[in-house]
């Protein structure tokens, strides 16, 4: 009896930090983007007090530009709300909150009925009720944010020809929200409709960087606030910021090139213990039937699971690069 006490305790200590690093996968640590970022924004400036057109007072521009938008990206705290809409969904804090206390329900009663431990199946709803549902909501964020990234350029040049031709920046805004590809149509439709409230191109593009928190958005809202201060050629930026994203993709395409073999290596290690596993319960059910028909072996297996988890996981911050 003690010893299942103590295999239920260390499960649920397990399902405990596996909910912990699902709900909160910053927690620990920080990107390297948003350290070189801070790096960055960290260095000094020289003053100068020459106007807009001195090289190092529009640097200053820039910098205390960058400032304020992460200012006002920090001040704000994420709510339920705006990741829900960060991941495309149109739900409810309502209807949010009653899916995640039916994914409670059924994984803890699933884990009653097939364990019978009710610390296991508190541990199991709990992880249902707050775990699961938050690492939906940033798998379908980060999934947005990456087709966004990848329709992102073809907006910016939108309207850099639009501008060359003599066109508005609102109505090169217009046609990005009626042709372009989802889920920028989807952003800019919400510019226009700030627009149509009264408020000012800069203010509505500052919107959509605090919906979509993403490095190209930045640039983007930084480079249409610097044109509506102190004017410039807004069809050489908007190029130029397109370019760089391009080349910025092609890049993120080498280095997943060059890492996919440690990806790869990774999966077969990862893999490699519970096919052999597999194939000896094929081959041998009896020698192999131990490890959850006896005492010692639950134990053997919780303790090959924590270490095992504990490998895949510092394999998967290895082999995962940010740049």
């Amino acid at each position: 009896m003690d010893q299942q006490v103590l295999i239920s305790v260390t499960l649920g200590c397990v399902a405990t930090i596996a909910m912990v690093l699902v709900a909160f996968p910053g927690l620990f640590s920080e990107s390297k983007a948003e350290q070189r970022q801070k790096t960055i924004q960290a260095r000094p400036i020289r003053q100068s007090a020459h106007e807009l057109r001195d090289p190092n007072a529009r640097r200053k521009q820039v910098s205390d530009s960058l400032k304020d938008l992460e200012n006002r990206t920090a001040a704000k705290s994420l709510t339920l709300e705006t990741r829900i809409a960060q991941a495309g969904l149109e739900w409810t804090r309502q209807r949010y909150w009653i899916i995640s206390g039916l994914l409670g329900l059924a994984l803890g009663g699933a884990a009653m009925v097939i364990n019978g431990s009710p610390l296991i199946a508190a541990a199991s709803a709990a992880s249902g009720a707050f775990g699961l549902p938050r690492w939906v909501l940033s798998y379908l964020r980060d999934k947005r944010f990456k087709q966004f990234r990848l329709a992102f350029p073809d907006a910016l040049d939108m309207i850099t020809r639009g501008v060359k031709a003599g066109l508005p920046l609102g109505d090169c805004l217009r046609m990005i929200a009626r042709e372009a590809a989802e889920p920028v149509r989807s952003e800019f439709r919400h510019i226009i409709q700030a627009q149509g409230i009264g408020l000012g191109v800069g203010e509505a593009t500052d919107r959509m960087a605090e919906r979509i928190p993403i490095p190209e958005t930045n640039f983007f809202t930084l480079v249409i606030n610097i044109q509506q201060k102190s004017g410039g050629n807004l069809s050489e930026a908007m190029g130029n910021l397109s370019r760089v994203l391009r080349e910025r993709k092609k890049m993120e395409g080498k280095i997943k090139a060059m890492s996919s073999e440690a990806k790869a290596s990774a999966g077969i290690i990862g893999s490699l213990p519970i096919v052999v596993g597999g194939l000896v319960w094929v081959t041998s059910p009896q020698y192999i039937s131990l490890l959850w028909t006896t005492d010692t072996g639950r134990m053997v297996m919780v303790g090959s699971a924590c270490w095992m988890s504990l490998g895949i996981f510092i394999i998967k911050k290895m082999v995962s690069f940010d740049f």
